[in-house]
C-alpha cells in the first residue's frame, strides 16, 4: 500500500512538523511529506524538507490575495496531497482556496474550540478564568477556526501560569495531538460529511480526547 501524502502550510518554526516527521520515521505514521508552503521564504520551517519539497513566495509580490492563493493552491495541488495540515500557518486562508481542498485540509488551534478563535488564545484563556486550556485539530472551512472539532487535548490551568507558560505546555500537546489525528487520517478512518466530522463511518458528536498514552478516545 503506498503511504498517505501529507502537504504541510506554516509559516513559523515548525515544531509540529517537526512532530510529525518524527512520527513517520518512528513508523507511527504511515504517510509522507511531499511539500512545506509558506508565506515567509525566510521561515525556519522551510529548511526542515529538503529544497525540492519547499514552496514559498510573499503575498506582497502577487497583485491580490486571489493571485497569491491561486500560486499557492496550484503549488499545493501538484503535490498531490492527500491530506492539507495547516499547522502554524499565520494567513487566514480564503473562501475559494478552502473550498478548493474541502474535507481535506485540517487545522491545529491552541485552544479548546469554539472558546478562544484566532491569535493570543493563552492570554484569552487566563483572562476567562478557564480552568481548562489546551488544543484542537479540526477541519478548515471558511470561517475563521470555526470548522468541526475532531479532537483535543486538555490541560489543567495552574495558578501560576503565564500566557508564555501555558504556550509551552500547550505546543507540547499539539506535538502529540497532530500525529494522532493524522494516524486517523491517514488510515482512511477520518472524514468530513454535511459539515460533521466522521469516524469509521459514523458521525462524532463531540470531539475525540487524547489520553496520556497518546490515544485518540471518545
Amino acid at each position: 500500500m503506498s503511504q498517505a501524502r501529507i502537504a504541510v502550510l506554516a509559516s513559523g518554526r515548525g515544531s509540529n512538523l517537526r512532530a510529525l516527521i518524527g512520527a513517520i520515521e518512528a513508523g507511527r505514521l504511515p504517510a509522507q511529506v511531499v511539500g512545506v508552503f509558506s508565506d515567509k521564504p525566510d521561515a525556519a520551517v522551510l529548511q526542515q524538507v529538503p529544497p525540492a519539497l519547499r514552496w514559498s513566495a510573499k503575498p506582497a509580490n502577487f497583485d491580490s490575495r486571489e493571485a497569491y492563493e491561486q500560486a499557492l493552491g496550484d503549488a499545493i495541488e501538484a503535490a498531490r496531497p492527500d491530506w492539507i495540515v495547516c499547522a502554524g500557518y499565520m494567513r487566514i486562508l480564503g473562501d475559494a482556496l478552502v473550498q478548493r481542498f474541502a474535507g481535506r485540509m485540517l487545522n491545529i488551534h491552541p485552544s479548546l474550540l469554539p472558546r478562544h478563535r484566532g491569535l493570543r488564545t493563552h492570554a484569552a484563556a487566563l483572562a476567562a478564568g478557564d480552568a481548562e486550556h489546551g488544543c484542537s485539530v479540526h477541519f478548515v472551512i471558511p470561517e475563521l477556526d470555526a470548522g468541526t472539532v475532531i479532537a483535543q487535548a486538555r490541560l489543567a490551568v495552574a495558578p501560576d501560569d503565564t500566557p508564555e507558560s501555558l504556550a509551552a505546555r500547550v505546543l507540547a500537546m499539539e506535538h502529540r495531538l497532530l500525529p494522532a489525528v493524522l494516524q486517523l487520517a491517514v488510515s482512511g478512518r477520518l472524514a468530513e460529511r454535511d459539515g460533521t466530522a466522521c469516524v469509521d463511518g459514523q458521525p462524532m458528536f463531540t470531539p475525540l480526547t487524547l489520553d496520556s498514552h497518546d490515544r485518540l478516545m471518545p
